[in-house]
Parts: C-alpha cells; sequence; structure tokens
C-alpha cells in the first residue's frame, strides 16, 4: 500500500505518473488552478488502468450501511461544517439510504479525516477499510475557519462523493463532451501543473468502463464535475465550480443505495 506521507498534490505533480498508474485519480482544481485534489484506491488494481471501473464497483457500500467518520485533527468549528454538509448525501428519503456516524472520542472508525495534508483528496467506497487505523483516509488541506460556505460544500459533498464510490463525473462512460484535446494537453503539461501527456490522458480523457459502471448520462451540474473551460472543448462546453448536489446526484446515489 502507498503510504500517505507521498499522497500530497499541491505542487508534487511531477511524481503523479507513478500514481495515476497505480490506481490515483485526480480531482478538479480551484478557479485559480492552484488546489488540486484526488480520490485514490486503498489498493492497487491488478491489471491496466481499465481495471479503475471494476475496481470501483467494488467499493460500494452494501446496502444500509452505517459508517462511521471522525477527526483526527482539525478546528472543531471546521469540523462541524464538514458534517453538516456531509450528510446531505444521506438524507432520509431523499438521497443514500446509508447512515453516517460520526461517534465522540474515538478514531476507530471507517472514514477518517484529517486537515494537515497537501490538498484534497478521500479514498474511493469500501477501501477505506484498507487504511491502517491512524492514518487518514479522507484530507481537506485547505479547509480553515475562513473557508467561505461555498468552498466547504463543494469540497466537503465531492469528496464524500467519492467516500460513497462516485466516480469522476468527466470519465462517465456515457461521454459526450467533446473535447479539444491540444488545448487540453497544452493547458495541464505547462505550469503550474507540468504534467505529461499519459497523464493528461488517463485523467481527463479515459472514461471507465460501461460495462463495470453504474452511470447515467453526463450530467454537467454534477458535484464530482471537473471544472472545465470553454477553452477545453470543441463547442464553447463549459462547466464552472458545482458547490452542490444535482438533482441527478440525488436521483442517482438513492437508486444506488435504496
Amino acid at each position: 500500500m502507498k503510504k500517505l506521507s507521498i499522497c500530497c498534490l499541491l505542487a508534487l505533480m511531477t511524481s503523479l505518473l507513478t500514481l495515476t498508474t497505480a490506481g490515483w485519480a485526480l480531482d478538479e482544481p480551484d478557479a485559480a488552478g492552484d488546489k488540486w485534489c484526488f480520490a485514490w484506491f486503498a489498493s492497487k488494481p491488478e491489471a491496466d488502468t481499465q481495471e479503475r471501473a471494476g475496481l470501483l464497483k467494488n467499493t460500494k457500500w452494501p446496502q444500509g450501511s452505517t459508517i462511521t467518520v471522525s477527526f483526527l485533527d482539525g478546528d472543531p468549528a471546521v469540523q462541524k461544517r464538514v458534517q453538516k454538509v456531509a450528510s446531505e448525501w444521506t438524507v432520509p428519503g431523499q438521497t443514500a439510504n446509508l447512515k453516517l456516524v460520526f461517534p465522540p472520542n474515538t478514531t476507530k472508525t471507517n472514514i477518517r479525516i484529517s486537515f494537515q495534508h497537501q490538498g484534497s483528496w478521500s479514498t474511493l467506497g469500501t477501501t477505506c477499510n484498507q487504511v491502517p487505523q491512524g492514518q487518514p483516509t479522507m484530507n481537506y488541506g485547505w479547509l480553515t475557519p475562513n473557508s467561505t460556505d461555498d468552498e466547504v460544500r463543494r469540497v466537503v459533498l465531492h469528496e464524500f462523493g467519492h467516500a460513497l464510490g462516485l466516480i469522476h463525473e468527466h470519465q462517465n462512460p456515457a461521454g459526450g463532451i467533446m473535447w479539444n484535446e491540444q488545448a487540453v494537453y497544452k493547458s495541464l503539461m505547462g505550469p503550474p501543473n507540468n504534467w505529461t501527456k499519459e497523464q493528461v490522458k488517463f485523467n481527463m480523457f479515459e472514461p471507465y468502463s460501461k460495462g463495470e459502471t453504474n452511470f447515467t448520462a453526463t450530467d454537467p451540474a454534477s458535484i464530482m464535475m471537473y471544472p472545465i473551460p470553454a477553452a477545453w472543448t470543441t463547442n464553447g462546453f463549459s462547466v464552472g465550480l458545482n458547490k452542490d448536489l444535482s438533482k441527478t446526484d440525488k436521483s442517482f446515489i438513492r437508486k444506488q443505495y435504496p
């Protein structure tokens, strides 16, 4: 298993090829392009990158699960904000038929949240249970008491989506995004990211397998969607920083966890 000490991404883009080919998937930048987060499998896929979808399906929580969550560190006021936003994924009769429980005075939980590492990231679904106790399975590297409500909502809803097993929407097998690939390569292969061409291809253009993924039509309003500048598409399609669960997010997660 990869140790979390090598998972800090804010300025470590040159090391990402090893991470992505071992089962890591990058999350979106902020509008300034200086904040990156990612979702990752706690265990390495056994074959090529297309097995990400098969492993993803195996990260789904059992129906009606109670998922325990704790904080390893962080400001108590920020912790309360995270807890409040995360609960939107499990509203009875509206979203997932799961329970997120935050037991006091213990960190022996399924999900363990830290604020001390760079970037924002989460394990995917049940693979959090493979991370050794005492180590974080989710991190919010730029949330502070001064963070706006919109920023907290955007990043917390997104990372808890990964914690429930959701993929990045732009890699939805339904497709539909008309990428200007050369523009994307030029942008992401240059500073401040300096990705290789293979990193860009893996994280931006390779969809998950239809046969191994539960999905709907691509939803631009999804909380799991990357921000996409209009210059990155051939038809002017663009997506900003989504901060709420879309109608499709809610109906889809309810269908997955009825």
